[in-house]
């Protein structure tokens, strides 16, 4: 069972950064990435990893947000600048194990079986 846990949201205001980190034990699986939330809505895939190298973004965060993986340290993180109100969500850390890198697309993290317990970003104007 892999047990993953988020840290690093808060609040900012428009145009400001936040870290995110997710610790992953015991391993890391070959597809890892975060989603996101808002209250009434469906999940949606943020950005993934797949096998440690390969980097996928949704659209709206392309060239704002950057999702890099320590490995030595089991540890994925998320960097978002230029943060937009419409990015306040509850983001979560998600893992699976994905056969080819095309089931790594964001779009499928929600499916992942491996889910955190999330932090909230809260962004103002």
């Amino acid at each position: 069972q892999v047990q993953l846990v988020e840290s690093g949201g808060g609040s900012v205001q428009a145009g400001g950064s936040l870290r995110l980190s997710c610790a992953i034990s015991p391993h890391v699986a070959s597809c890892v990435g975060w989603i996101r939330q808002v209250p009434g809505k469906g999940r949606e895939g943020v950005a993934s990893i797949y096998k440690f190298d390969k980097t996928f973004y949704m659209e709206s965060v392309k060239g704002r947000f950057t999702i890099s993986l320590d490995n030595a340290a089991n540890t994925l993180y998320l960097q978002m600048d230029n943060l937009t109100p419409e990015d306040t969500a509850k983001y979560f850390c998600a893992a699976d194990e994905a056969w080819t890198e095309s089931f790594c697309d964001p779009v499928r993290l929600p499916g992942s079986r491996s889910k955190g317990q999330g932090t909230q970003v809260t962004v103002s104007s």
